[in-house]
């Protein structure tokens, strides 16, 4: 078998991913108010974290978000989700060059 191999954006960010398991979130406490941060786990609720941050979050959330997961991870993961503003659905769509009609909560 072929071992996978990462990229060095993969690396970082699993990496990141790690470090921020340990240490537990970084956010602003504010966007987490009604769930115990020590539950979250950044990758088994990475949707959740993703809507969170891109609905409520300020630019540093934003900058972390991005650190964490990647654009492509943000991506793939905002398209799912169920509900957003539409001015949050204005930023994503232009941020990712994207019709505000690919969103799953916009079709």
């Amino acid at each position: 078998m072929h071992d996978h191999i990462m990229s060095k954006g993969e690396k970082n960010r699993s990496s990141a991913l790690q470090q921020l398991n340990k240490s537990k979130i970084e956010f602003n406490k504010a966007l987490f108010w009604d769930v115990q941060i020590d539950s979250l786990d950044i990758e088994t609720h990475a949707r959740f974290v993703i809507e969170r941050v891109v609905s409520r979050g300020n630019l540093t959330d934003w900058n972390l978000l991005k650190k964490i997961y990647g654009k492509e991870r943000i991506k793939q993961e905002v398209l799912r989700i169920r509900s957003l503003d539409q001015k949050t659905v204005s930023f994503l769509s232009a941020y990712f060059g994207m019709e505000k009609t690919d969103f799953r909560c916009c079709s």
